[in-house]
């Protein structure tokens, strides 16, 4: 494989050389991420920022060639009509292509093996200028911020809330906690806008859909947020100075926890939580009551 390893690297450098620092993220329009399951390899291009493509630390010789081993029988196949392999997420790019976002290793399988056709799943991460557009949209100077991943989506031993009446599970595998649709749609009532994020690889449009379908409308969403890029540190920066001129308090809902921070100050208020799954929601929505309740005091 140290030939084939050699040809590759080679073909990794001139990708990071021609494609490093011009690729710009474009939105891929609903049918695209709907139709298109498998691009031509050649399409595909590395990401400069993941630690694949970083000298010293490289593509793992070891996890490609186990992917290999697995994907041979693909090897051979011009263009397979179906690899039943986990897609590969990837972004489109300006000026042409995708970039991916997960999967480089498979990649390079697929690369070092000639598979010309491989399985992708097309997504919209949040970019700088979405958030900008959100946060201008904003009708509340208060807002809730919710961890998907950690917060609202079950784990695997956990009670879900039931799916409604039309829920299409085959397109949506994720399931919320019970009482969370009930909680976003009080606090929504309650006048403040609901931002939710996940570091996971999702469209904005695949979220905004899913809760559409519990009658919950979120103002802002943020996916990708553990990706890497470059100016990241800059970017965050400036969104939150966005924010802080925006919602004078924000309501981060976690687990165990309830924290009310202030535009401009250190201050804060801190609510515990009972973590159960049952009446987890209904003590959130209790705290939320309680701190109206001062508010409409002073």
């Amino acid at each position: 494989m140290n030939a084939q390893s050699g040809s590759f690297q080679e073909h990794l450098a001139e990708e990071i050389k021609k494609y490093g620092g011009v690729m710009i993220p474009v939105k891929a329009l609903a049918m695209e991420r709907l139709l298109v399951k498998e691009v031509e390899i050649t399409k595909l291009h590395p990401n400069p920022d993941d630690e694949f493509c970083m000298p010293g630390i490289g593509p793992n010789d070891r996890i490609i060639s186990e992917y290999m081993a697995r994907y041979r029988k693909y090897g051979s196949m011009k263009r397979p009509d179906a690899i039943e392999e986990d897609p590969l997420i990837v972004e489109k790019v300006h000026p042409d292509g995708y970039l991916i976002l997960n999967g480089h290793h498979r990649w390079a399988a697929f690369w070092l093996l000639g598979v010309k056709r491989v399985p992708v799943s097309i997504v919209n991460l949040t970019q700088k200028a979405d958030i900008e557009e959100m946060i201008r949209a904003s009708k509340h100077d208060r807002r809730i911020t919710l961890d998907l991943d950690e917060v609202a989506f079950c784990r695997d031993d956990e009670p879900w809330e039931k799916p409604i009446n039309g829920f299409p599970e085959y397109r949506f595998k994720e399931r919320l906690r019970p009482g969370i649709p009930a909680l976003l749609q009080y606090l929504s009532k309650q006048s403040y806008d609901i931002w939710v994020y996940t570091a996971e690889y999702y469209s904005i449009e695949y979220i905004r859909e899913y809760f559409q379908y519990y009658a919950v409308k979120i103002d802002g969403i943020v996916t990708g947020t553990g990706r890497r890029r470059k100016g990241f540190a800059e970017e965050r920066k400036n969104i939150e100075n966005l924010v802080r001129e925006r919602y004078q308090q924000t309501l981060h809902i976690d687990r165990r926890t309830v924290l009310r921070t202030f535009a401009g100050s250190k201050e804060f208020e801190e609510y515990p939580v009972e973590e159960g799954a049952f009446g987890w929601a209904q003590t959130v929505k209790s705290i939320v009551r309680k701190i109206e309740k001062n508010e409409s005091y002073n």
